[in-house]
């Protein structure tokens, strides 16, 4: 009919249409037109109070054609017009009314539960609906009457499947037998009335969304029967033409194993075994590909649920807080909710993940306010003053042209004020450094002894337990009680003094010949200075190891590197060799070759050896499954039993050309980037020690899962997921590091920091490092000052440098962010470079920069926290001053600044993001943002640069962004004489202007799905035209001979008496059998 093909489509005017095509269309048996109520109702309306008063079969008919006609030729938006307007009330009334006949009609009844079933499945509360309508038990009633018809049996299995939507509606029918009637609808196999029988288990599936039904399919073991019927079906179905009824199963089975006894019963059952076996076959056929899936999802899902092997899941390291007893994680009660269902535990676990996502920003409107007063008396902001060494310095050394002091090391007579901020910590910090074993921390020293030739050394001779990068208790720097009580230039002029001397013992040591040798060459590195510097690193375990890569140095590699490839169905393949680990043990080892708590554990000849208790290192355990294939556990972070992520760890005693597979089985973010290529890095000592100190991105068949590991004592509701990739070593016998990402290590800062200091010309740069506030543990918290110097000391060119805006800037909350670091790099580098848009930007801001506000958690390798146990970025509100120093001095510096009127013009803290690619800028909230400052323009919330799209962005991208963010910040320079010298503008390529730099809005994660599927507690794959309105309009094109039967019957029922009709339906319904 033309008009479905109407553009514009209104109810009235296609009821008037059908009026003038359907002659006699309800005037039948003395009924007026419906023509007369237009005016006053809608169309649609009128065809629904019509369909439950009408009682004649030929205008019934005609009405249920027209309405399945006009929700056909729609779209979703008629059949929810069609439910606004009470469409599932008239339908349930029209089946009451048919259905509660002594000879129901199927004429009629056939196309109402067609139609139900189309509109009820986009009605939340159908099932709710049917209840009070009463049309629930008699949809059972039908269905148990009409077990021999295949197309009525489908009609009403599919209401059952509609009803089941509500809770209280499936237990209902459960409490009426409704799953036994139906599960003795489903037979072996057949190739008749498959439609009815694919109705069948897509019912009883619907039915198993209640904790009741579940008990009792199980206690009636219909588990296990669906088992033998999938096994049955699968066997003999080798023309493939039952597929749908497999993975109608196969969906049935996962629903059942949503709870703790079904995937018992399914385990009991022999079920992983017999679906391994099966998809293996599957895998062999091309189109039985869509029953591999479901089958790995139900295998995974049942797997039994095993304790990672360590002996509590509270870190390995552990720190006495102020003013508390004990640590005591309270997360290690017990599980007492075993029986929970794995779909509501999912339920919690993607609420849990979008929270965290993005958990950073602010969206919430009641959560918005006026700027807070500040947390602290005006009165102690004073003590900030001296981290503006430019406000008060005399720069005297630029009237002294032949002297070439080092503006950047003067002291001026605000530095000593920098105790004030340490006091509250001295007596913390003395106590704890008295309760160690020898009241010291130890130096890292390059120990001669037993030491080999510069000429022969190979990278075996750097494991971790050799003596190359040990200690000797003979050298050991004590901590000087009084820590607190000395000025900063008096500790600087000590550590100094102490470099020296420990850098003249270096001198003498291999591992100068070492580097006259082989040259490490690193830009802003020197491996003597690191090593001076790291001997001061403060950590828990007491950390007397380098790591080579941080004591040698990186360059990054040439060329960018892009993404990874993602080889098809990887995941699968990881998936099935894990569940061979159930189901064929014989080749399993599980021998622990490192545990970071056993320091006297033995290992194999042939195993790899693994080492991890070095400055940022992270792996507390590792088990060889396999020859081949290894098991690592990582350490959460200090004081907590969460935040695993982070890894970094030596691996040593390999063979060239053999793929290692290593398994991290306890990460807890639920995707992450190695998902869509990204890889880890691997440096080689042997490849430095021949010029090629990189590190890079490396790594076959990456995948990234949820596994089905758990707690070791029972946390709740916690989940991990499985990191894998396969690693083919190019050397033998080399000691490789691997890392989560490029690692940057507290002392590389410092190292860092003490190299830029002595590169810039006093004259010109004024450079200034300063210790902010002392961590939990003892270590500095660096604070830079960088800016122009004055032209000379006249008032006018003093006054301008005083009166730069302030930019402010903070890296490294997030101890596990490394990139944040690099990025940190490449912006301290430009700014102390001799770059035109540097010095620009150095004569006309003062830049302070905080580089590191974590460093306790950077130094023993946690991801997200602080020794507190506690994300720093979470203590802004209101820091602790004992417990988050940095970040409660952080804050303080910055209420300082506000208070003086040198309020930051531009605030950025650096961040790593573990499910996004690319770099980009949040901002903050947008409605805080436009809130607090009142302004009325829309403001981006996220803003990303497109141009490392495809990459993995390396250390030299990191770098290159630092520099790149320097430049944006041209922008906001108020003096327009520095943007627009005539020297800059020559320096910049207008073609590519950074001030114009491309980049877009970014609201919502763009990333594709994963190409398979992370979880397995979700719901099964559909397969393509299964779907419901597909299902139904395929039974509406088939005609049993029963239906022509009673569409020529009259209605017999008017010549039955009430009385007799009421004695019928009394008597019970004959034994139902199965659809044959």
């Amino acid at each position: 009919m033309s008009v479905y093909g109407q553009n514009h489509f209104t109810w009235n005017g296609t009821l008037r249409d059908l009026h003038g095509s359907y002659t006699g269309f309800c005037t039948g048996r003395g009924r007026p037109s419906m023509t007369a109520t237009l005016s006053s109702s809608s169309g649609l309306e009128v065809l629904l109070s019509t369909l439950q008063n009408v009682g004649d079969v030929e205008s019934t008919l005609n009405i249920l054609s027209v309405l399945d006609e006009l929700l056909s030729a729609g779209t979703d938006g008629r059949i929810h017009y069609m439910i606004k307007k009470g469409g599932s009330e008239a339908l349930l009334t029209a089946l009451v009314k048919y259905g509660h006949t002594f000879s129901p009609n199927y004429t009629i009844l056939i196309p109402l539960l067609h139609l139900l079933a189309k509109v009820g499945h986009k009605d939340r509360r159908i099932g709710m609906k049917a209840e009070e309508a009463g049309a629930v038990l008699l949809t059972l009633n039908l269905l148990k009457h009409n077990g021999q018809h295949a197309r009525r049996t489908a009609a009403c299995l599919w209401v059952i499947q509609v009803f089941c939507s509500s809770v209280s509606t499936a237990n209902l029918i459960g409490e009426n037998h409704g799953l036994d009637v139906i599960y003795r609808l489903i037979p072996q196999y057949t190739t008749k009335h498959l439609h009815a029988i694919k109705a069948a288990i897509n019912a009883f599936s619907a039915l198993l969304c209640t904790k009741a039904n579940v008990c009792s399919a199980v206690s009636k073991e219909y588990i296990s029967g669906f088992l033998w019927l999938y096994e049955d079906w699968h066997s003999k179905d080798n023309q493939d033409v039952a597929i749908a009824i497999r993975h109608a199963l196969l969906c049935c089975l996962l629903k059942a194993t949503d709870s703790t006894a079904g995937r018992q019963a399914f385990l009991s059952q022999g079920g992983i075994r017999l679906l391994y076996q099966t998809a293996q076959t599957c895998l062999l056929s091309k189109n039985l590909e869509c029953l591999v899936e479901p089958s790995v999802q139900l295998m995974r899902k049942c797997l039994p649920r095993i304790p990672l092997p360590v002996t509590s899941d509270q870190s390995a390291y552990s720190f006495l807080l102020p003013g508390t007893p004990a640590f005591t994680d309270v997360s290690e009660t017990p599980d007492e909710s075993s029986d929970e269902s794995d779909a509501e535990e999912a339920e919690d676990n993607h609420e849990a993940n979008n929270r965290d996502y993005d958990d950073d920003l602010e969206t919430d409107l009641n959560k918005l306010r006026l700027p807070p007063d500040p947390d602290r008396p005006k009165e102690l902001l004073t003590q900030y003053s001296c981290f503006c060494p430019e406000l008060s310095h005399d720069f005297q050394e630029l009237d002294l042209s032949s002297e070439t002091g080092d503006s950047s090391t003067a002291s001026s007579s605000s530095d000593d004020e920098v105790v004030l901020l340490n006091k509250d910590r001295t007596k913390t910090t003395a106590s704890r450094d008295s309760s160690t074993s020898d009241g010291s921390y130890s130096e890292m020293e390059i120990s001669s002894r037993d030491m080999p030739a510069a000429a022969h050394l190979e990278a075996c001779d750097f494991h971790s337990h050799s003596s190359i990068l040990g200690t000797s208790p003979g050298f050991r720097t004590m901590v000087r009680g009084a820590m607190g009580e000395a000025s900063p230039c008096q500790r600087e002029d000590e550590q100094d003094n102490e470099e020296d001397g420990t850098e003249e013992f270096y001198h003498h040591t291999i591992i100068d010949r070492l580097l006259e040798r082989h040259g490490a060459g690193i830009p802003h590195h020197d491996p003597k200075l690191y090593c001076a510097v790291a001997s001061k690193t403060k950590s828990i375990p007491d950390f007397s190891i380098l790591a080579f890569p941080d004591f040698w140095g990186h360059l990054p590699p040439p060329g960018h590197q892009p993404m990874a490839p993602r080889k098809p169905n990887i995941q699968r393949q990881k998936v099935f060799e894990d569940i061979q680990r159930f189901l064929k043990t014989d080749d399993i080892i599980n021998h622990v070759v490192f545990d970071l708590e056993d320091s006297n554990l033995q290992c194999h000849s042939d195993s790899l050896r693994f080492f991890s208790k070095f400055e940022s290192g992270n792996l507390r355990k590792a088990v060889q499954v396999r020859r081949y294939e290894y098991d690592l556990i990582l350490n959460p972070d200090v004081n907590s039993s969460q935040h695993t992520q982070w890894f970094y760890f030596e691996v040593s005693n390999m063979a060239a050309d053999v793929p290692y597979r290593f398994n991290v089985i306890n990460c807890e973010k639920s995707n992450s980037q190695f998902n869509y290529g990204m890889q880890p890095v691997l440096y080689s000592v042997k490849e430095a020690l021949e010029g090629r100190p990189h590190w890079i991105s490396t790594g076959t068949e990456i995948c990234y899962f949820r596994n089905n590991f758990c707690p070791a004592q029972g946390r709740r509701r916690t989940t991990f997921y499985t990191l894998t990739f396969t690693i083919t070593f190019k050397h033998s016998e080399d000691v490789c590091y691997l890392a989560y990402h490029y690692p940057y290590t507290y002392s590389a800062l410092m190292a860092h920091l003490k190299i830029l200091q002595k590169s810039v010309d006093p004259a010109k740069v004024f450079f200034k490092q300063q210790t902010l506030c002392s961590t939990l543990a003892g270590n500095s918290c660096p604070i830079v000052t960088i800016t122009a110097c004055p032209v000379s000391r006249r008032w006018k060119d003093l006054h301008q440098m005083r009166n730069r805006p302030y930019i402010v800037l903070t890296s490294r909350v997030h101890p596990g962010e490394s990139n944040a670091s690099w990025v940190m790099k490449g912006t301290l580098e430009f700014l102390c470079s001799n770059d035109l848009v540097a010095q620009s930007l150095r004569e006309a801001f003062v830049f302070k920069i905080i580089p590191m506000l974590n460093p306790d958690g950077v130094i023993n390798g946690t991801n997200r926290c602080d020794l507190n146990s506690k994300d720093l970025n979470r203590q802004w509100s209101k820091p602790d001053p004992l417990l988050s120093p940095t970040i409660y001095h952080t804050k303080g510096f910055l209420y300082y600044l506000n208070i003086i009127g040198r309020t930051p013009v531009v605030f950025c803290d650096y961040h790593g993001h573990s499910r996004k690619k690319n770099v980009f800028l949040y901002g903050c909230s947008i409605k805080e943002t436009l809130w607090q400052s009142g302004s009325a323009v829309d403001t981006v919330g996220l803003k990303e640069d497109p141009g490392y799209r495809g990459l993995q962005t390396g250390t030299q991208e990191h770098q290159e962004m630092g520099m790149k963010f320097c430049h944006s910040l041209l922008s906001v320079t108020k003096d327009t004489r520095i943007l627009y010298s005539r020297k800059l503008i020559n320096h910049i390529d207008l073609d590519h202007n950074m001030l114009d730099h491309k980049s877009h809005n970014c609201f919502e994660d763009d990333e594709p799905p994963c190409a398979e599927e992370i979880e397995y507690s979700g719901g099964c794959p559909t397969l393509k035209g299964s779907d419901l309105d597909s299902d139904i309009d395929s039974n509406m094109a088939h005609v049993d001979d029963d239906d022509k039967e009673h569409s020529a019957q009259k209605h017999q029922q008017d010549s039955i008496s009430q009385s007799q009709q009421s004695s019928i339906k009394n008597h019970l319904f004959p034994p139902q059998t199965a659809i044959r």
